[in-house]
Formats: structure tokens, C-alpha cells, sequence
């Protein structure tokens, strides 16, 4: 068997030793480049003639547990500066941040004033109305009727036509009528006779009477026949007379001047007539020239005026003919010139309304009985009036209000009492503004009452007109 040589078990050993040396000084030097842990005593390099310790159970090596504590530190130091960077980040996120988005964010300044359109009242030499809707009636409205009963034998007009008083319109079979007439005649001449024959007989009695040859029985019964004769006489005469008017009356004449309705009744009917019981209606006949403007006034309007007359500012309508003006449904101005002629005696209970009524002329005969129409009554004299646009007015529900601007340019809302609409199309207003007043006409979206504006000096001017202004 072959001998191990100790010698160079020796030399293997050394080399081990130096092999672990080497291996331990390289870790350290990594160590202390990344984090230069503190120095410690270095291990005396092992020769290869002093034999190494041989470690006791369940020792390490010396080397392995100082490069681990030094790994520890490393990683705590590690911890400790991500803690102290992210609290960093995030005091500054919440502190510094915050007021940096505040001073960016901040306004700059109040916003300017802004623009709008003032201007004084216009204030014109006038007269205010109060205007009312009314329907137009005939002065005068006939229904055509027979007054005898029998068979229709002409229409002597054409439906829509104007006639004038007195024309023929229809012709009832007159002959029954003619017939009655002649015996009505012949009546009357038997009549005539019988009292001539009385009178007769009256002179013979009293010439005996004075004889005495005749009684005075006989001669009161000759009187009495003559007055007798004379009744009868005088009835046969009405009865001619009578006979004559329903001869007339077959002949049916306009009873006024107009324009004629359709005729209701053709010929050859059956016409029933009379004054009493169910009369045919022929036609009907209205009155063109002048016409009414019937219109109602309300309660509140009618004190209005009565007030005004107990001033002295208006004349009454009962008293005199107060002039107004009317126009058409379709007409902007007031062409129509009439006059009040009557008012009712009561207000309707139902309504609360008294009826007023108008006379126009209708020289043209342009208007006809049942339109309807516009009428304006005067409410004051002429004086000065102050004007303003009426879309310059704001509603607060029932106040009117004008919103005016001071000096140093607030907006001052005032309430106002307004008028009409003047024949400019301006809105009139009674008090609440003077003239000196500067008004927004222009721009009132932008005005807030209390706030400041811009004020742009500008004109009131009719609606026809504010267009070309602004051009």
C-alpha cells in the first residue's frame, strides 16, 4: 500500500488556507466600496507550515458573518432615506402644491363694468287714450214681413242689393185682395143710398110734423134712421178703406234705406201674414250710413273716467258728444272719426260691463254691421307726456319698473304707473321717473339692480326708427 507523503498534505493545506484568505479580503473590499463598513481587524494569513485550526463543531466561518451585518446596515440605510424621500414628496405635495395652485388660480381682479344704453325720456305734447274693441251694428235693422197672407208672385231686387226707401221688394197675388175691395165698394155705395133715402124721409116727416099730420113717434123714427144710415155709411167706408190697405199691402216696399238681405222666400210659396201669430220673414233690410260701435267699458274703466269728469279734465258723454277715433281690425292708425252719443243706464250684473256706444260716418258704405272694430276714447287734454320704449319696461310680477342709472353708474330700479301705447309706438308713462331720469333702454340682460354699469348715452326713438340708430 502506498504511503501518503505528509509533506505535501502540508502544502495542500497552506494552499486552502491561502485560497480562503483571498476569498475573504475580495468580499471585504466589496463591502467597503458600496458602503464602507468600519474596518476590522484582518486574519493572519495561514502559512503552509503552521497547520490551520480545525473549527469546532458547529462553527462558521469567520468571514460570512460580518459581510451579512454589513448587508443589514446597508439595507436600513437604504429604508431610511425611500421614508425620508417620500415624506418629502409628500409635504410638499400638500403644503407647497396647494398654494401654488392657489396663486395660480387666483382672479385677477374684479370684472369691468358692464356696457348698457341710457337715455332721458322723450316728452311730447299729447293726448292719452284708452282703447276698447267693439262690434259695429246697424242704426237701423228691418225684418221684412208679410202683412197679408197669400201666394208670393215676384222678387223685384237682387239678394246684396242697396235700396232706398220706398222700393218695391215683393208682390203678393193682389187679385182676392182686389175683389174685397170692390165689395167693400159696393158696400159702401148701398150704404150711401140707405142714408140718402133716410134723409129723404126725414125732410117728408117734418114738413107733416109741422101740420101736424105726422106723429112725433114717426119723426124721432125717421131721425133715428138717418143716423142709422149714417153708421152704416161710415162702416162701409172703413171697409173700403180696410180692403184698399191689404191691397196695398200686396205690394212690399223697403221701409228704409240699405243694403237688402237674401230673399227667403221664392215665388209661388204661400206667404202667412198678419200681426199676430207666426209671419213669414221675407227678408231683412240694414242701415249702412252712419254706423254704431257698440263697446263695453269695464267698472274700473268707467270710475276711471268719472273721476277725470268730476275733475274737469274730461266732459261727461251724457252731457255733450265726447269726439273719439276708431279703426278697423286690420288698420294702424286711427282714420275713423266719430262721436259718443249714448250710455247705458245700468252696468250689466253678469259682466260688470256698461255699454257704450259710437256713431261713425261710413260715407263709403266700406264697413259693414257686424265687424269688429277698435275704438279709443280720450282720457286727458293735451299735455306734456313723458315716452319711453316699451321694451325698456321689467315686470316684477304686477309692478312696472324702469330701471334708471345714478351718477357714479348704479342701477336704481323705480316702479312706475304706465300708460297707453302713444300712435308711435312709445310707451307712455303717467309718474314714478322724471325727465332728468337716465333710463336703460339697451342692454337691460346685463343690468342687476345695486351693480355698477357703463353708461353709453343714447336716444329714445319710435320702434321704426331704433333700428337705424344702431346701424
Amino acid at each position: 500500500m502506498q504511503q501518503d507523503n505528509p509533506s505535501a498534505k502540508r502544502t495542500s493545506r497552506g494552499k486552502a488556507a491561502s485560497d480562503e484568505t483571498a476569498s475573504g479580503k475580495s468580499t471585504s473590499s466589496e463591502t467597503a466600496a458600496g458602503e464602507a463598513p468600519k474596518k476590522t481587524k484582518a486574519e493572519s494569513p495561514v502559512t503552509s507550515d503552521a497547520p490551520p485550526s480545525t473549527p469546532g463543531p458547529g462553527a462558521k466561518d469567520g468571514s460570512i458573518p460580518q459581510s451579512s451585518e454589513t448587508a443589514r446596515r446597508g439595507g436600513r440605510i437604504l429604508l431610511i432615506t425611500l421614508a425620508v424621500v417620500a415624506v418629502a414628496v409628500l409635504a410638499y405635495r400638500y403644503l407647497a402644491a396647494p398654494q401654488g395652485a392657489e396663486q395660480a388660480g387666483a382672479p385677477p381682479g374684479p370684472p369691468p363694468a358692464p356696457p348698457v344704453t341710457v337715455a332721458e325720456p322723450l316728452v311730447k305734447t299729447l293726448r292719452e287714450w284708452l282703447d276698447f274693441t267693439g262690434q259695429f251694428e246697424a242704426q237701423e235693422s228691418v225684418e221684412i214681413r208679410a202683412r197679408v197672407s197669400g201666394y208670393l208672385e215676384s222678387v223685384n231686387f237682387s239678394d246684396g242689393q242697396l235700396v232706398n226707401k220706398g222700393d218695391l221688394l215683393f208682390v203678393i197675388e193682389p187679385r182676392p185682395f182686389e175683389i174685397a175691395l170692390d165689395s167693400a165698394k159696393a158696400q159702401l155705395s148701398q150704404a150711401e143710398a140707405e142714408l140718402d133715402l133716410a134723409k129723404v124721409q126725414l125732410e117728408r116727416t117734418a114738413q107733416l110734423r109741422k101740420n101736424d099730420f105726422a106723429s112725433e113717434q114717426t119723426f124721432d123714427e125717421r131721425v133715428a134712421q138717418v143716423k142709422s144710415a149714417t153708421a152704416s155709411l161710415e162702416d162701409a167706408q172703413a171697409a173700403v178703406n180696410q180692403a184698399q190697405l191689404n191691397l196695398d199691402y200686396t205690394r212690399v216696399l223697403a221701409p228704409v234705406s240699405g243694403r237688402v238681405g237674401r230673399h227667403e222666400v221664392s215665388v209661388g210659396n204661400l206667404v202667412m201674414g198678419g200681426t199676430e201669430g207666426s209671419t213669414t220673414l221675407l227678408t231683412t233690410i240694414v242701415s249702412l250710413d252712419p254706423i254704431w260701435l257698440m263697446f263695453n267699458v269695464s267698472e274700473g274703466d268707467g270710475m276711471t273716467f268719472k273721476r277725470l269728469i268730476q275733475k274737469g279734465e274730461l266732459q261727461s258723454a251724457r252731457n255733450s258728444r265726447v269726439e273719439v277715433e276708431g279703426q278697423l281690425m286690420d288698420e294702424k292708425d286711427w282714420p275713423l272719426k266719430g262721436t259718443i252719443d249714448f250710455v247705458d243706464n245700468q252696468y250689466d250684473r253678469s259682466s260688470g260691463t256698461i255699454r257704450v256706444r259710437a256713431s261713425f260716418p261710413n260715407e263709403d258704405l266700406f264697413i259693414t254691421p257686424g265687424q269688429f272694430g277698435r275704438v279709443r276714447v280720450p282720457m286727458s287734454q293735451d299735455k306734456p307726456t313723458m315716452l319711453v320704449p316699451d321694451a325698456a319696461v321689467v315686470t316684477d310680477q304686477s309692478v312696472k319698473m324702469l330701471f334708471t342709472v345714478t351718477e357714479d353708474g348704479t342701477v336704481v330700479p323705480k316702479p312706475v304707473e304706465l300708460g297707453s301705447i302713444a300712435d308711435d309706438g312709445l310707451r307712455i308713462v303717467r309718474s314714478g321717473i322724471t325727465p332728468e331720469d337716465e333710463v336703460i333702454v339697451s342692454g337691460l340682460l346685463r343690468a342687476r339692480p345695486g351693480q355698477k354699469v357703463t353708461p353709453n348715452k343714447g336716444e329714445v326713438q319710435p320702434p321704426s326708427a331704433a333700428p337705424q340708430s344702431q346701424q
